[in-house]
């Protein structure tokens, strides 16, 4: 992997964090593409550190808010919403890689964050009541949480789908937006520790075909473009429909299917 790769990738990470189309999707696509077969964890680990950084920054006043006061609700419903992806990240680890390196399921799992999306917006959309921060409860955590895990699969959008389940509980779409960039910071951390023994042990690590200077381009350019990206997908969460990444990522998994199945080109 070259600069101008890891600075592709790391964009493409950045930004597709947080919009609704699958980071990892894109990630798995974009390696296809560009013909990246050795493995690529330290990288794809670091540019998820970039994307946390990212939160960190645009999210500081709620981290602040929930460090202040640890014991509230919202830090309670956090930790709930999390639990579902540490046991799916526990129990099918090795299938999960396997998902990624093959990307069999990659076309139909676009799709399938395409249906969650206007689904939910359908739902939102078709309610005059919404619930704010104070109205949540365990079970629209839980919901969330249940997405999430969902999404551990290449192509499953984490923000689209946990979008998805924060409204189709009709949470108050601004809350929804901030409380799934919130969640992104266990789940990132959850997967560095995870990541962190293979790492330690040379697993996943290519020293001929990765060096430092690709691995903090990507890092940078992660950073950076999720910090704009979570300022844009705030706004737009609030104020606009989902619909258009639903149709962006619909196509897109038509499009993989069908390299897959007849033409072949990267698949």
């Amino acid at each position: 992997m070259n600069i101008f790769e890891a600075i592709m990738l790391g964009a493409v990470q950045g930004l597709t964090e947080f919009l609704p189309v699958s980071s990892s999707g894109h990630l798995v696509l974009l390696q296809k593409i560009f013909g990246i077969a050795e493995p690529v964890l330290l990288f794809d680990t670091m540019v998820h550190v970039g994307t946390l950084i990212a939160v960190f920054i645009v999210l500081r006043a709620d981290i602040r808010a929930i460090l202040r006061r640890i014991i509230q609700p919202l830090t309670g419903y956090l930790i709930l919403a999390t639990i579902p992806t540490v046991i799916v990240a526990l129990i099918f680890k090795d299938m999960i890689e396997e998902a990624f390196r093959s990307a069999a399921f990659l076309g139909y799992s676009f799709l399938f964050t395409a249906l969650a999306l206007l689904v939910s917006e359908q739902i939102s959309r078709g309610s005059e009541n919404t619930k704010p921060q104070a109205a949540m409860n365990w079970f629209d955590a839980l919901v969330i949480g249940i997405c999430q895990g969902i999404a551990i699969i290449p192509g499953v959008s984490r923000s689209g789908l946990t979008l998805s389940g924060a409204l189709s509980r009709r949470l108050d779409r601004d809350f929804a937006a901030r409380f799934v960039f919130l969640l992104s910071i266990p789940a990132i951390l959850g997967a560095l520790v995870l990541q962190l023994k293979d790492i330690a042990g040379g697993e996943g690590v290519s020293t001929a075909g990765i060096g430092p200077a690709p691995i903090i381009a990507g890092t940078l350019t992660a950073a950076l473009v999720g910090f704009f990206a979570i300022q844009f997908m705030l706004r737009i969460v609030k104020t606009r429909s989902l619909r258009g990444f639903a149709l962006y990522v619909a196509i897109l998994g038509v499009l993989v299917l069908a390299d897959q199945h007849f033409t072949h080109f990267f698949m």
